[in-house]
């Protein structure tokens, strides 16, 4: 009776979990474009999120539990991350700042659909007759997008937005195809205090002029622009990977996904109502096929 009423209490917190974490990731979007719109640029974005992501989980890594990592696993950890995390969220800053919230909160449903055709091409698996419908409904979806806003959209250039928004669609797959053994047995802080450090250490080169002649880090900063930051460092990145994990454990994969169709949705109302985006028709079509298309190919056949 006990062990009921705990695991009873486990998922209800694991859905409050679900449900903070995707109005997190839902609001970051925009709140990014604010930022890249007035305070950093991409590079200077993706630079602060690295280094205080990685200084906030080396922090509250020294009061867990150690894991030992041997050196073929950090390999591919680190490798992962870089190409995850790194690349792949530096995409996705160029597509916000050159498209809208809502287009790249769209883009990013078609998760699951990227990292099928991925794994189909990488390794071999087998896409099922409802996952091919699910793809072909996804780049659908993806192709309304595009020739809505060939002519140009409220973006700057809304199809490279979209462009980008795709390119970081495929790193986060290839990140999710290279370490998914790996992923497994490590903690979430381990794994993360690992991918930041590299993630860290590899954009500041790249990122050394942009965030000297951020206005965020000069004399004209505001705390507007600083609370925004430690949005996107504190919660949408650090809360964020706390929270999955631990919802993962208690609620099944279909369940976790369900919550994910929140993100779009916030993302574009936020954006619209920011004045970051003008409501039109093919917004809610073009909403309705990817979270179709995701639908489908996360279903089990």
């Amino acid at each position: 009776m006990l062990y009921y009423i705990k695991m009873e209490k486990n998922k209800i917190a694991a859905h409050a979990s679900l449900l903070v974490a995707n109005i997190i990731f839902g609001l970051g979007v925009p709140i990014t474009k604010l930022l890249l719109d007035n305070w950093v640029s991409p590079m200077a974005w993706m630079a602060t999120r690295c280094i205080g992501a990685a200084v906030i989980f080396w922090a509250v890594s020294l009061f867990m539990p150690k894991e030992r990592v041997p050196i073929k696993d950090l390999f591919v950890i680190m490798v992962g991350g870089l190409i995850g995390f790194l690349v792949s969220q530096t995409f996705t800053a160029w597509a916000i700042d050159y498209s809208t919230p809502t287009y790249v909160s769209f883009i990013g449903t078609l998760t699951p659909v990227m990292t099928m055709v991925c794994a189909a091409l990488f390794i071999g698996e087998r896409i099922s007759g409802r996952g091919l419908v699910g793809v072909v409904i996804g780049i659908i979806g993806a192709m309304l997008m595009v020739v809505m806003n060939w002519q140009g959209g409220a973006g700057k250039n809304d199809v490279l937005g979209i462009g980008f928004a795709l390119l970081s669609l495929l790193t986060w797959a290839i990140y999710l195809i290279i370490t998914r053994k790996v992923s497994a047995k490590y903690s979430a802080v381990t794994q993360m205090k690992w991918i930041f450090l590299v993630s860290s250490v590899a954009i500041l080169p790249f990122s050394w002029s942009d965030l000297a002649h951020s206005t965020l880090y000069s004399s004209a900063w505001q705390w507007s622009g600083v609370l925004e930051m430690a949005y996107i460092v504190v919660l949408a990145t650090v809360v964020g990977f706390f929270a999955i994990p631990f919802a993962s454990r208690y609620l099944k994969a279909t369940t976790v996904s369900v919550y994910t169709n929140l993100q779009p949705i916030l993302a574009s109302f936020v954006a619209i109502a920011l004045g970051q985006d003008l409501l039109t028709w093919d917004k809610p079509v073009a909403l309705i096929l990817v979270l179709l298309s995701a639908y489908m190919v996360s279903k089990r056949s």
